[in-house]
């Protein structure tokens, strides 16, 4: 079991950035590989980034509507896994949340069923 808990969210205006962080505890953050997903009202929860556990290196992924303005990165001494936000837009407003699941690769994936464990996520807002 891990449990996840997502903060650095809040209001922000268009162009500002902000840094996500989700906190594991319970087994070695360092075997799983991490997601950020987000959910705006009305809409289905959809991936935002994900990175491996290191595995002969980290392999990482961004959707294309954040590419190059998101990065996703890892701190395995502290249990952190980082979601550095920048050029945020108004349609990045949402609530993001953090999603894990154990591995013994660097596989990891897109789809939210994959992931075996979930925080409660942080709102961010962005105004425009």
């Amino acid at each position: 079991q891990v449990q996840l808990v997502e903060s650095g969210g809040g209001l922000v205006q268009a162009g500002g950035s902000l840094r996500l962080s989700c906190v594991a505890s319970g087994r070695p953050f360092s075997t799983y590989a991490v997601g950020w997903f987000r959910q705006a009202p009305g809409k289905e929860r959809e991936f935002v980034a994900a990175i491996s556990r290191n595995w002969s290196g980290y392999r990482s992924y961004t959707a294309d509507s954040v590419k190059g303005r998101f990065t996703i990165s890892r701190d395995n001494a502290e249990n952190i896994v980082y979601l550095q936000m920048n050029s945020l837009k108004p349609e990045d407003t949402a609530v993001y949340y953090c999603a894990a699941k154990f591995t013994t690769s660097q596989e990891v994936q897109y789809g939210r069923s994959w992931y075996s464990y979930w925080g409660q996520g942080t709102q961010v807002t962005v105004s425009s």
